[in-house]
């Protein structure tokens, strides 16, 4: 697969004696949920920055994805309990970086992003940081899917004070913050209860627009009224659950959220 080097990570020009070269990006594992998504996988992959390891989750495909992933590069898991959050808490165990990323595969967002999403962790800006979806391109995102998203947004902020306004996939953080928050949900309320559980630790959560553009393929969540049901009940499930006390390497005390 060909890797990609964030732009903002280049050497400064030579013309330029007096510009501060710029650290580099430090290495990640950025995890893949798949299931049969072999048209997007190599735009996915492709898009994949310079020195970190795509860990494609198969999460019982039948179109090849598996197979096309390990040929252009990825690692993959194969994970045989259906649902969302298990196939990215299987990517999470199965990481090894200091820093975990998340994405979806369906070519809706962009990995290349991650880097500068690293950047600003390891910078100290943030503990867990997401990407704000804005959508590019008719059909990106359905009206019910994004009525969904609003919702379950004043839902987390009463529930935890954050002022997020998506829910989106797209995310990094550090493993061991991610691993210390036991998370325990295996369907669609894994991304939700992720973002609770660590406001709950103390963890400064922040969020950055991304680009948003219409996916390969049908969603197999939000793509109907019925799975965007099924979503939003999983993730109500995950707000009426009591506050985790949790301590995290990366927490600061409560109510230094970067979102609040």
């Amino acid at each position: 697969m060909r890797r990609v080097t964030d732009s903002s990570a280049a050497l400064p020009d030579a013309t330029a004696p007096h510009t501060a070269p710029r650290r580099a990006v430090p290495r990640a594992d950025i995890v893949l949920p798949c299931l049969d998504e072999a048209a997007a996988l190599p735009w996915v992959l492709d898009r994949v920055p310079a020195g970190w390891r795509a860990i494609v989750v198969d999460n019982g495909s039948t179109d090849g994805s598996a197979e096309l992933a390990r040929s252009l590069g990825a690692y993959v898991v194969t994970e045989e309990r259906r649902g969302f959050g298990a196939a990215c808490h299987a990517g999470l165990l199965a990481a090894e970086a200091e820093f975990v990323c998340f994405c979806d595969c369906d070519g809706s967002l962009d990995p290349a992003l991650l880097a500068g999403f690293v950047r600003r962790i390891a910078d100290g800006e943030c503990d867990l940081l997401l990407g704000r979806r804005r959508p590019e391109g008719r059909g990106a995102w359905p009206p019910h899917a994004r009525a969904g998203n609003v919702a379950l947004a004043r839902m987390l902020r009463r529930r935890t004070g954050l002022r997020l306004h998506d829910l989106g996939p797209l995310r990094a953080a550090r493993r061991a913050d991610l691993l210390a928050l036991d998370l325990t949900d295996r369907r669609s309320g894994y991304p939700l209860q992720m973002v609770v559980r660590a406001s709950d630790a103390g963890l400064r959560v922040a969020e950055s627009d991304v680009p948003y553009r219409p996916r390969t393929g049908r969603s197999k969540v939000t793509g109907t009224w019925r799975g965007t049901w099924h979503a939003v009940r999983d993730m109500r499930g995950v707000l009426r659950e009591p506050p985790a006390h949790l301590s995290l390497p990366s927490a600061e005390p409560t109510g230094t959220g970067a979102a609040r």
